[in-house]
């Protein structure tokens, strides 16, 4: 009943204020809520605005888009490529973020993705590395830029995770696993393909876990990560039978409502940091990461997903450092 209250009744605030002076990065921007969150952004006054999405041209058609709905000058976005499939799409994108942009004030990472199927995609299930290893990845490759601007211009810049309200669904039996091998069980094939159900649920509590394990550290930087609710999307386009279309006709949010959770937590600063954002507020996650044994069950998370971070880039990983 808590879900359904908050889809058809919980009113967002919608997005105010001026954000001028500030360049801004959202990905999985080129549609639904990356995109209305972009054109919020540009709306209030963005100095620049950074789509970062898989497709130029669909980047392209969102920008236009954008222009043609406010009163951003043409300069105000760029469209810049990104592959969260693919760790050199990852490295390369922050690497010219790094080189190309003299500040970074917000970092939106809402890019993400739900499937119905198992596919490898680099070393894990594709949802596993769409949705977590390349999402951390690229917090930790863009963070000392985030910090590079704290402290040149003394302001906290947000980096704000698109997470799920359904990250509670998930019961995750591989937590289960020999020490050191949860992300192995959640890859494997066979063991996965039974609760497959359940794959894009877990991906989502991963990133909360990982989330509070940063927000452990004095940054300078705020990391938090939100729940848009359930809204209007592509994210699972690949859904089969009636059910779900059903379920989005009768609760889902727009694009543009669930959107404002995306600016919000963009806009929030240390008093989030670590935090997890519902309905434009800090929440509570699911007993599984608050409960007696979710302490445990994140630091053998964060052991893990660090090494292969460190695999992927050696040193990374020291950028979650303060």
């Amino acid at each position: 009943m808590g879900f359904v209250y908050s889809q058809l009744f919980v009113q967002l605030p919608y997005p105010t204020g001026s954000y001028a002076g500030k360049t801004i990065v959202v990905t999985g921007s080129n549609t639904g809520l990356g995109k209305e969150a972009a054109r919020h952004y540009a709306r209030l006054g963005a100095s620049r605005i950074i789509l970062a999405v898989r497709s130029i041209d669909k980047g392209n058609v969102a920008k236009a888009d954008i222009e043609s709905t406010t009163s951003c000058g043409e300069k105000t976005i760029e469209v810049w490529q990104l592959d969260m499939g693919s760790y050199a799409s990852v490295k390369d994108f922050a690497a010219k973020l790094q080189s190309k942009l003299g500040r970074v004030d917000i970092f939106n990472a809402n890019a993400g993705l739900a499937k119905t199927k198992y596919n490898l995609v680099e070393d894990n299930e594709e949802m596993i590395t769409v949705n977590v290893i390349s999402t951390f990845l690229l917090a930790a490759l863009v963070l000392p830029k985030l910090k590079e601007t704290a402290n040149r211009f003394n302001v906290q810049p947000t980096l704000a995770i698109t997470s799920s309200g359904a990250h509670a669904f998930a019961k995750f039996p591989q937590k289960d696993a020999a020490e050191g091998q949860i992300f192995n069980t959640i890859n494997d094939p066979n063991a996965s393909q039974k609760v497959f159900g359940e794959q894009y649920p877990l991906s989502k509590l991963l990133e909360i876990f990982a989330v509070r394990s940063i927000g452990e550290k004095d940054l300078g930087v705020t990391v938090n990560c939100l729940s848009p609710g359930f809204c209007e999307s592509e994210l699972a386009r690949d859904a089969d039978g009636i059910a779900f279309p059903m379920m989005k006709f009768f609760l889902a949010r727009t694009t543009e409502k669930g959107s404002r959770t995306v600016v919000h937590a963009g806009s929030c600063g240390s008093e989030t940091h670590g935090k997890y954002l519902s309905d434009c507020k800090v929440a509570e996650p699911a007993a599984i990461v608050t409960g007696p044994e979710g302490r445990k069950l994140q630091e053998r998370l964060w052991d893990e997903l660090t090494q292969k971070l460190e695999a992927i880039q050696p040193g990374v990983t020291a950028n979650f450092r303060s």
